[in-house]
């Protein structure tokens, strides 16, 4: 049968249907492309590292990691000097890690590996012979490193199964090949997660459970899985290995490759084990750093930024550490975890130890004589030995102690045969009254030589402020609203090797009470008490741990409790926390969602024309009043967008001529992983290991390093540094903090902020604050300490950060103080922050998603002085902001002169960075013309021939 023809008319309709759907769907293709632009930018932004700057900015960024590596290296023991090797020295490394170790850390820490030097390169570089076969064996295996993300996290500890892998064929040929063997044992961390407590649980780990990675938990082989072990310490499997190792080597060298300190007692079980280094995260070149260690062509100087105790459960703040849940009574007398009024589940976590945190806990119990520190500590804070021998010796009348400042004069000599480095270490001890809480020791002030030569000395300064020395009286009870106090009593001053052991007396002197109730010298407004209210902070802990008779109520700072609750499909489970009622609830809720009514009659300007552009701002200070007719310029829309687009940015205002600007993660380098092209930056070292090194001018090159190749490619932001605390040896991201001393945390990241922000960019220090654990982080865990703890320990870092680094930039913390979010805590952002330290600068959230964490509410945000939202996917997940009312405009408006302050005054304004048209929209621009042309083409031909058919039909007819 004969096909049958379409009608002139049906083939114009179709046709022209068909360009119709083409010319919608090319409308909603450029709709959602130009909807999207900013997160399609950022996922093709290739990090150009070829240009001459990035070259030379790379270049440079791998001198200073070599450099922090070498120093951050730390020989923990060395029995028998079986430390350095003699040149040739074979070794047999055992221990799976060796062929896949630890670079540094999962998340917005992480590092780009790629290019590392591995371990074995490192040694054969430096002249040390591996087993091949035995290294083989290894690669041979089946097993990979597990991944810890952030959604899912696979604690398996790779090694292979001892009775099998460790035959007597593999051993003796290991003992022909040398009679050294190396052990290297391997832990990692990452984000999302803490390091499990212990090692036993169901396996609910699936690595292709989500877009963003794998979900779920894993806790190892079943053969390692024991619920009375954890993570730190050594599994089932590395026991078999270190049996089958010491029964048939006698000189072996134990190398810990992990940021977070590692239950390391049973070394004093085996003769055999004759020395111990740490090596940290060690970034792009740290392993060649460690073969150079072995081999004696560098002399270790790092020292421990922790205390190492035997039992890492021991310390008084891990029964506070964890999951644990509020919970309430319900009508027929089961219980029910408490949730919100979005249903966030609500957990907490209690700061009950206060102070007494790592070595100050360990130093004063032993003070007091409450334990026994060789039973409890293998190595204190501030340990680390030497290939060679040093003498440190105050100089004669050095000691300068005046009412302001203290300084005194250090002579390091070089007492051995070999060329190093020494750290000299400040400690004060202050008086104990019972009235405000103190450590029977502090670290005051730190300080490196440069590399000695053997008989060589060299002097080394060490200064700080006597107010320094104060304490926080929370309890008001030198002052009515809490302040600082520096207590009449004698203070003393020692030159220690570390936090336990003393060189010299440096001085002491018995000092009049002060109370700082004017402000102390540092201080823009007085410190008073922000945190002590029933809405931001003690509300669940009745006890706070204290030195008095010797910390007699220990046992008492774990209040939590084992409930059996009902689920809501009727299963029940036991959970540990603490009863609640509901107003307790109810007080939450208001908390995290109920924006106060306004208290502005009238809205700001806005859209005005005054001809100004943000590149006249440059060196305008910050309360200069010409910065009002700029700010009026902006328009409603204007500043929504800058208030909720600072996802990895911050956003362009064509209206005052603001560029966007580029900012990227994180504390170990430039990275940025949410494009195609994630891991673009320089491998630095976990944060820890950088502050092993006691090195401040290595901090302070890091920051210039990162800061030249941010210029290089474009990048004015940097989330970093990080500066949390380790609470406890289990935190999840402790590699990306510095340590568990705030002093020391705080002087690493003031030099490392200094150094960045000389180049031209600005930082967000984070996670500010008390985000101190990774578990329950983003369902805003209510984290309860009194005043003297938060300003003491966890503020501390962030004030060093911000007095002594000018830190232009924070990123609030996912967690809540007490029952208020962080990110729209005003005691934290606007009193502490703003108005106590000086700070000019943004705050950023930390990861915003709208209903992924509701508790974040954007404009109780806003309000406190949270500048922008981290919208990493902007304008997916973006809030609408409340534009009726004055008070949002206003707090809009004060972000927005944060955020305009900052760039006026960055490389974004000088014209260091490139602002070319991205090539995915240069390619859309190609595409969307030619797509156009076609579609006008294909308009005109069809109804051209349309009508030529017509006519000739026409025509036809007459004819």
């Amino acid at each position: 049968m004969a096909k049958k023809k379409w009608s002139k008319k049906k083939f114009r309709v179709v046709w022209s249907t068909v360009l119709s759907i083409l010319l919608v769907l090319a409308i909603g293709v450029n709709g959602a492309l130009a909807y999207y632009s900013d997160v399609i930018t950022a996922y093709f932004n290739k990090i150009d590292t070829t240009s001459s700057e990035a070259v030379e900015a790379r270049a440079y960024s791998t001198e200073v990691v070599e450099k922090i590596t070498d120093e951050g290296i730390i020989l923990l023991q060395n029995d028998e000097n079986a430390l350095p090797f003699a040149e040739g020295t074979k070794v047999n490394v055992f221990g799976w890690s060796f062929t896949n170790p630890i670079y540094g850390g999962g998340g917005s820490s992480g590092t780009d590996a790629s290019t590392a030097i591995t371990p074995k390169a490192g040694l054969e570089a430096a002249g040390i012979e591996i087993n091949e076969e035995l290294y083989n064996a290894y690669t041979e295996t089946d097993l990979e490193r597990p991944e810890i993300g952030i959604e899912g996290q696979d604690f398996t500890i790779p090694e292979p199964e001892p009775e099998d892998f460790y035959t007597e064929d593999l051993m003796t040929q290991a003992k022909e090949f040398s009679d050294t063997a190396v052990i290297f044992i391997a832990r990692s961390g990452g984000e999302g997660a803490d390091l499990p407590t212990s090692l036993y649980g169901e396996d609910t780990y699936d690595p292709n459970g989500s877009a963003q990675g794998p979900t779920g938990q894993k806790f190892g082989f079943e053969d390692d899985q024991d619920p009375d072990k954890h993570y730190l310490e050594l599994t089932n499997r590395e026991l078999g290995m270190l049996d089958a190792v010491t029964a048939n080597f006698d000189n072996i060298i134990v190398v810990l490759n992990s940021a977070n300190t590692f239950e390391m007692d049973w070394i004093n079980d085996y003769d055999q084990i004759k020395s111990v280094v740490n090596i940290a995260g060690p970034g792009q070149t740290g392993f060649g750093s460690l073969g150079r260690v072995l081999a004696g062509d560098l002399n270790p100087s790092g020292r421990t930024v922790d205390v190492y105790a035997k039992d890492v459960l021991d310390a008084p703040a891990a029964v506070n550490f964890g999951d644990f849940d509020y919970v309430i009574e319900n009508a027929d007398g089961t219980y029910s975890t408490a949730a919100d009024a979005k249903g966030v589940p609500l957990k907490y976590v209690d700061l009950a130890e206060g102070i007494y945190v790592g070595y100050r806990y360990y130093e004063t119990a032993a003070e007091l004589g409450t334990i026994d520190y060789e039973e409890k500590i293998l190595y204190p804070f501030g340990y680390g030995l030497s290939y060679t021998t040093f003498e440190q010796e105050v100089v004669a009348d050095s000691l300068a102690w005046d009412d302001t400042n203290i300084s005194v004069d250090v002579e390091v000599t070089n007492t051995g045969s070999v060329a190093g480095k020494e750290v000299v270490q400040l400690y004060f001890t202050p008086p104990y009254t019972g009235q405000i809480e103190k450590s029977s020791i502090n670290l005051a002030a730190f300080g490196k030589t440069d590399v000695l030569e053997p008989g060589e000395s060299e002097v080394v300064t060490l200064s700080f402020q006597v107010e320094d020395m104060a304490s926080y009286d929370h309890n008001k009870l030198f002052s009515a609203e809490g302040s600082y106090v520096l207590e009449a009593g004698e203070y003393q001053l020692m030159l220690m090797k570390n936090s336990h052991e003393k060189i010299a007396d440096v001085g002491s002197k018995t000092l009049s009470e002060i109370v700082y109730d004017s402000g102390r010298s540092t201080d823009n407004q007085i410190a008073v008490n922000q945190f002590d209210e029933e809405v931001t902070g003690e509300g669940s802990i009745e006890t706070y741990l204290s030195r008095e008779d010797g910390f007699a109520n220990l046992e008492e700072i774990d209040q939590n409790e084992t409930f059996t609750v009902t689920n809501e499909d009727g299963t029940t489970k036991e959970v540990e926390g603490t009863l609640v009622d509901q107003s307790f609830v109810d007080m939450v809720n208001s908390n995290r969602y109920d924006v106060p009514a306004d208290t502005h009659d009238s809205a700001p300007a806005t859209d005005a024309d005054n001809g100004l552009t943000l590149s006249d701002y440059t060196g305008v200070d910050y309360d200069d009043d010409s910065w009002e007719p700029l700010l009026d310029q902006l328009s409603v829309n204007d500043l929504v967008t800058i208030v909720t687009n600072g996802g990895y940015k911050t956003a362009e205002i064509e209206s005052v001529g603001k560029p966007a600007t580029v900012d990227y993660d994180g504390p170990a380098g430039i990275n940025n992983f949410l494009s195609a092209n994630p891991m673009s930056g320089i491998g630095f070292p976990a944060e820890t290991m950088l502050a092993s090194t006691w090195n401040i001018e290595l901090a302070y090159e890091m920051g210039e390093a990162v800061g030249k190749e941010a210029l290089a490619y474009g990048v004015t932001g940097w989330y970093a540094p990080a500066m949390n605390i380790h609470r406890t040896a289990f935190a999840g991201r402790n590699f990306e903090y510095y340590s568990e001393d705030p002093y020391l945390s705080g002087k690493f990241a003031a030099a490392t902020t200094e150094a960045y922000q000389d180049q031209g960019g600005f930082v967000y220090a984070k996670h500010f604050a008390l985000n101190d654990q990774e578990d329950n982080r983003t369902l805003g865990v209510l984290t309860w300490g009194n005043e003297q703890s938060i300003r003491e320990i966890y503020l501390k870092p962030f004030e060093i950060a911000v007095k002594e680094g000018g830190a232009a930039g924070m990123m609030s913390s996912f967690n809540s103080i007490g029952s208020v979010w962080a990110g729209a805590d005003e005691s934290l952002l606007k009193e502490v922050l703003r108005n106590e330290w000086g700070f000019k600068g943004v705050v950023n959230t930390d990861f915003y998603i709208l209903d992924a964490y509701p508790y974040m509410t954007a404009e109780l945000a806003v309000r406190a002085g949270n500048d922008i939202l981290l919208t990493g996917v902007a304008p997916y997940g973006v809030p609408e902001m409340d534009t009726e009312s004055n008070d949002t405009l206003w707090a809009m408006r004060d972000a927005a002169k944060n955020v305009l302050y900052n760039v006026a005054n960055s490389n974004a304004i000088d014209g260091g960075l490139s602002t070319d048209t991205p090539q995915w929209v240069v390619i859309t621009i190609v595409v969307d013309i030619l797509v156009g042309l076609g579609i006008v083409l294909g308009f005109f031909f069809t109804f051209r021939n349309s009508r030529n058919r017509e006519e000739n039909t026409e025509n036809t007819k007459l004819a």
